[in-house]
């Protein structure tokens, strides 16, 4: 069993979540890249919380050199949750980016706060269709059946699952596939009702607080990158959203 070890963070942070990175958008590619660069190099920890690519067909597939390669050069510290959407990034592409994985989810510790870090689709326990979904394609058996199949056969049925997604989310309501509050309860209960909570997933940017007993807590939403970049700095003790 994995020993325990709470990640402290005593200087400052970036947290970002659902950049979406697709050979499609290019320009999200390259603004992603310069925060990279321009921000998350001079910040000694990076916390990516899901959703880093619209896709991943397994870590032999190669895709998006460029960002592998510029994650690398960083001289943060990278820590990666994954999300819905890139699962299936293995150990090749952590090993090679220099990036550590945790679990989902996670408690850190800023300064002398607490805080539950995770991707989010977990909280949204009403769209009760995908959590059978996540489920199944999170098995053991389904991603090996899945990866042992050639480059191109996985690209065509990750295209048709992403149509598929897209053509399900367009009958469901946004309540539905928001958070489940009753689970957001649990999880502060869980982890004994820490300050913060950091989670993307539902694309729905918002500071949320909650009062529970003598708990103040306060759950933040990281937004998407479809239309611009935004990501959650942590400096001198405070949160604040910065957008590119």
């Amino acid at each position: 069993m994995r020993k325990f070890h709470l990640i402290k963070v005593d200087t400052s942070a970036l947290f970002v979540s659902d950049t979406h990175l697709s050979e499609d958008s290019p320009d999200t590619i390259n603004r992603f890249i310069n925060f990279l660069v321009n921000h998350a190099d001079k910040h000694d920890f990076l916390f990516i919380l899901g959703d880093l690519f619209e896709y991943w067909i397994g870590d032999d597939a190669n895709q998006f050199s460029i960002v592998g390669k510029t994650l690398k050069e960083l001289k943060t510290k990278i820590f990666f949750i994954p999300g819905n959407r890139d699962f299936l990034i293995g150990t090749d592409f952590l090993k090679k980016t220099n990036i550590e994985p945790l679990q989902d989810p996670t408690l850190i510790q800023l300064g002398d706060k607490k805080v539950i870090v995770l991707h989010g689709d977990t909280l949204c326990s009403d769209d009760k269709d995908y959590q059978i979904y996540r489920a199944k394609v999170r098995s053991s058996e389904w991603q090996k059946k899945f990866l042992n199949q050639s480059i191109n056969d996985r690209l065509e049925i990750c295209k048709d699952l992403r149509k598929k997604s897209k053509e399900a989310q367009k009958s469901k309501s946004e309540v539905l596939m928001d958070v489940n509050e009753s689970e957001v309860h649990k999880l502060f209960e869980k982890f004994n009702y820490p300050p913060i909570m950091i989670h993307g997933h539902t694309h729905r940017p918002k500071k949320h607080k909650y009062v529970w007993k003598d708990y103040a807590c306060e759950r933040w939403v990281l937004n998407d990158w479809y239309e611009s970049g935004s990501f959650l700095s942590w400096k001198d003790n405070k949160l604040s959203e910065q957008i590119l």
